[in-house]
């Protein structure tokens, strides 16, 4: 775990993915968490690493991603309510059996996502 999170939220789960390629290339972070909304039309990504790894990162997904993010930001030295807040994000998916075979490529939707044709 590093002193820091850096956060993008981007368009779309293929140009999350490429961002979150893109930023743990270009220093030495790890994914904390991610979040998806409106049916993954919207990605929050949040990577951690130390302060200036997590800067590089942030700046090298913002700028070379093949989407331009909606919003980024760094936090260095979080709360420890950022944290707890953080670790619940990360509960949903960290810690889970491998998928498999008949699993979605990138999990469930959130619990907060209901498909219109369930509503």
């Amino acid at each position: 775990m590093g002193n820091a999170y850096g956060f993008i939220e981007i368009t779309g789960v293929v140009a999350a993915m490429d961002a979150l390629d893109i930023m743990c290339k270009a220093g030495e972070v790890s994914l904390a968490t991610w979040e998806r909304k409106l049916g993954g039309r919207l990605v929050t990504l949040v990577v951690e690493g130390e302060v200036e790894a997590v800067r590089t990162a942030i700046e090298a997904g913002s700028t070379l991603a093949i989407k331009k993010p909606v919003s980024t930001g760094i936090i260095p030295n979080p709360h420890p309510e950022i944290r707890k807040i953080v670790a619940i994000s990360a509960s949903r998916f960290k810690n889970k059996p491998e998928p498999s075979s008949d699993s979605k490529m990138l999990g469930d939707d959130p619990p907060d996502f209901v498909p219109k044709d369930k509503k």
